[in-house]
């Protein structure tokens, strides 16, 4: 690996913890918990496109344990691991069907990071009951991910010319 492309990498999962901290600071409140907007993720579709799977992989794994020891605690870093495990393989599955763009390689990523974050809540709280916020977290994915993944359309087509 390069000088130049570490020092990328680098200056992309800071990017990836600063949009954390932002976005943990907007005073939105849903009334769902586990609902948030997912900013950071626009790193992560950078990163997939323009380095692939393993890079992005690295970059999320390294953004969701940072930003939980440093803004938010333990337990956020469980469901970030096991939402983002989800997450980056169905992206990367979307990405290699090459029938997807990257709004909707963004919204299957969105919505299988619920999933993800579904199975942990489970595994964590042992109650079967957390299904019922499927429908919801599912919906603020589809849109979430439509966004996120919009600007991050315009991100990597910018990012290539770099």
């Amino acid at each position: 690996m390069t000088t130049k492309k570490i020092t990328r990498l680098a200056m992309l999962l800071s990017l990836g913890l600063i949009l954390s901290y932002l976005e943990s600071m907007l005073p939105l409140n849903f009334s769902v918990p586990g609902i948030k907007i997912g900013l950071a993720n626009m790193v992560t579709m950078l990163v997939l496109y323009n380095y692939g799977v393993k890079d992005s992989s690295v970059i999320l794994l390294l953004r969701v344990v940072l930003s939980g020891l440093i803004f938010t605690g333990l337990n956020t870093i469980l469901f970030g691991i096991v939402g983002g495990a989800f997450c980056i393989a169905a992206m990367s599955v979307g990405k290699k069907l090459n029938c997807f763009s990257v709004i909707g390689v963004s919204v299957i990523g969105a919505f299988f990071h619920n999933i993800g974050q579904l199975v942990a809540a489970f595994i964590v709280m042992q109650n079967s009951n957390i299904i019922y916020y499927f429908p919801y977290l599912a919906i603020a994915g589809a849109v979430s991910g439509f966004l996120v993944g919009y600007v991050s359309a315009f991100l990597i087509k910018r990012f290539q010319n770099i």
